[in-house]
């Protein structure tokens, strides 16, 4: 099964195991470029830039309409023209697909704001 492949995160209790290095591996391809992974396979980031605080203030509050949607949250690191976003899946200690779901659906959330947005990739 697509990591992407129900495009909504699943409830965390009972979920399984986190992804192994391989699974990561496979899944983080499957995102738009930018998306990286850290050392140990356990936490997913990508760092938005804008031109402006208010650019960033209303990407932030579209992932946090969306983290609460899908019940699964980033950490967030916001500045005045950035806002780096890592997830990971806390109760398994590592990566889970709804990890990858809501790294897609912040993809998705770019994508109306390319033109006027600058995304370091």
């Amino acid at each position: 099964m697509s990591t992407t492949e129900n495009k909504h995160c699943l409830p965390c209790e009972n979920i399984g195991k986190a992804l192994t290095q391989d699974e990561v591996i496979a899944a983080i391809a499957k995102l738009e470029s930018g998306w990286q992974v850290d050392d140990n396979y356990k936490i997913i980031h990508k760092d938005f830039h804008f031109k402006n605080y208010y650019q960033t203030m209303a990407f932030v509050n579209a992932i946090a309409w969306m983290a609460h949607y899908e019940n699964h949250h980033p950490d967030l690191e916001v500045g005045y023209n950035h806002c780096l976003v890592r997830y990971t899946t806390h109760a398994l200690g590592g990566l889970s697909p709804n990890d990858f779901v809501c790294a897609a659906a912040v993809d998705e959330l770019i994508k109306p704001f390319q033109e006027r947005v600058y995304v370091r990739k």
